[in-house]
């Protein structure tokens, strides 16, 4: 039996390939790790400040979409 979906993943692999695409692994933060609430809050915190302080940021960003 594991020859069958082995042979059924190749094929999809392969089919894939064959559309132009490759395939690629990447490194995520592991969301489950503990304390990863805790950091994702620091750094948002960081950002919040500096956006209130930076009284540029809203007419870059405006610029930027134009």
């Amino acid at each position: 039996m594991p020859a069958s979906v082995n042979r059924r993943v190749q094929k999809h692999r392969d089919a894939l390939r064959a559309s132009g695409l490759r395939p690629v692994q990447i490194w995520v933060p592991d969301t489950r790790q503990p304390g990863f609430a805790a950091e994702c809050r620091r750094q948002a915190q960081i950002v919040a400040i500096a956006d209130q302080t930076d009284r540029d940021l809203g007419r870059f960003l405006d610029d930027a979409l134009n």
